[in-house]
């Protein structure tokens, strides 16, 4: 089939590609729209790109929407230290902070729903509603972490592009449909930027046991989430069954979880258009 460039979703929607300084990192932000901010999130070893195909819809319905790199992800400044989850809450809170924002919708997939996860558990002041996309961080599964780890370190790690792409390809249901070659070559470029490659153990550490365990979204911080919360889910997902959804669904109060079904780990991308439409409707039920 004919893919179009990813960047073709953003024709006709005015956006800016931008660095922020994020409380000292400079931060790789695409922003788009006015209103009320959305902070979209992606996953481990992810980039702002997840959310090319989400951002035109979200900007046409009145809301700024800022998708960005998080520490050592992407374009953005990585730090000589493991990326530990405060870490990652305290750099999304300093760019909230850059942006003059007090309050803001949180759209976080895998890895972007821990850590907005934690942040609504530890921040409740800052999140406006909360939308978690196949989050991770509520088990600690050796099979799982090994698999992403041995993945990630050898794509970044060899020089074959290959690897990139069977690196993407685990992420969906469908690869054929959803891994266009443009998002193998982005993924690629910036899995060898000589930063990345030199702090992918840091960008990792959370696949490691004893640090993962330490940062887990608990049953009692998940308690302790009061925003309004949306828990999307692919039931197909690689890196998690489904009753992990329905556990976290049960243990933040009042939540929403729907299962998409032909799906695997990036719903807002492999089914965007469902995605937008649930994800309008649920931010809206404020208005």
């Amino acid at each position: 089939m004919t893919q179009m460039s990813i960047w073709t979703d953003l024709t006709g929607v005015e956006h800016t590609l931008r660095y922020v300084d994020a409380g000292g990192l400079r931060t790789r932000a695409l922003q788009a729209g006015t209103g009320e901010p959305v902070v979209f999130l992606h996953g481990t070893s992810g980039h702002l790109e997840a959310f090319v195909r989400n951002l035109p819809a979200h900007a046409a319905a009145g809301y700024a929407c800022h998708a960005i790199d998080m520490v050592g992800h992407g374009y953005t400044d990585g730090i000589d230290e493991p990326y530990r989850i405060p870490r990652y809450v305290e750099h999304v809170l300093a760019y909230l902070d850059a942006i003059g924002a007090e309050r803001a919708h949180f759209v976080g997939e895998s890895l972007g729903g821990w850590v907005a996860g934690r942040l609504a558990a530890d921040h409740p002041e800052r999140v406006g509603r909360l939308t978690l996309v196949a989050p991770g961080g509520t088990v600690a599964n050796p099979e799982v972490m090994a698999r992403i780890k041995t993945s990630t370190r050898l794509a970044v790690e060899t020089d074959d592009i290959d690897l990139t792409r069977k690196r993407l390809h685990l992420l969906m249901h469908d690869p054929a449909k959803d891994v266009s070659e443009e998002l193998v070559q982005v993924r690629h470029d910036i899995y060898h930027r000589p930063d990345f490659v030199r702090r992918v153990g840091n960008l990792l550490c959370l696949q490691e046991i004893e640090n993962r365990r330490e940062d887990l979204l608990t049953p009692e911080q998940m308690a302790r989430i009061t925003a309004p919360t949306l828990i999307v889910w692919g039931a197909q997902n690689p890196f998690g069954d489904i009753p992990e959804a329905h556990r976290m669904n049960e243990s933040i109060p009042g939540s929403r979880l729907e299962i998409f079904g032909e799906c695997g780990h990036w719903p807002q991308h492999e089914h965007s258009e469902r995605f937008d439409k649930l994800n309008l409707a649920f931010l809206g039920e404020d208005a």
